[in-house]
């Protein structure tokens, strides 16, 4: 190994935080997996309020990153939609293993009526439970 080579690992080690993992291989000229086959989760999730009275419909790679997110700007700027109405009680959600399939699942339930939606959050979670401590 040359001590570029070593000085690149070492780089690499070093810059990983916060930065994504095809990025830094095209900076580094490595080739490493993205991740394996079969270990990608993409979760569609339906978020309310403590009343239960307002639905939010989204869909993240990482869903107790974006919970976190979603009761943050809850409890601090109200910048968003999930912020301004207090939406960050998760009371569904449904994972997948490709984003493509995550995204259409996302529009198409955005595309129902607020009955549908109560429906499919029934089915899934009869008595309407919080469940961000379950995830």
């Amino acid at each position: 190994m040359t001590r570029e080579d070593k000085e690149s690992k070492v780089l690499l080690s070093l810059s990983c935080e916060g930065r994504s993992i095809p990025t830094l291989n095209r900076k580094f000229n490595i080739d490493y997996p993205m991740k394996p086959l079969g270990t990608h989760n993409y979760f569609v999730y339906i978020l309310t309020n403590q009343n239960k009275s307002v639905l939010y419909v989204g869909v993240t790679n990482d869903l107790r990153r974006r919970l976190y997110e979603h009761e943050q700007d809850s409890k601090t700027e109200k910048s968003h939609f999930t912020g301004k109405y207090n939406l960050y009680y998760l009371i569904y959600w449904e994972k997948f293993e490709y984003i493509e399939q995550a995204i259409d699942r996302e529009k198409e339930i955005k595309g129902w009526k607020r009955v549908k939606k109560d429906k499919l959050i029934s089915d899934f979670n009869p008595d309407w439970n919080f469940l961000n401590n379950d995830i």
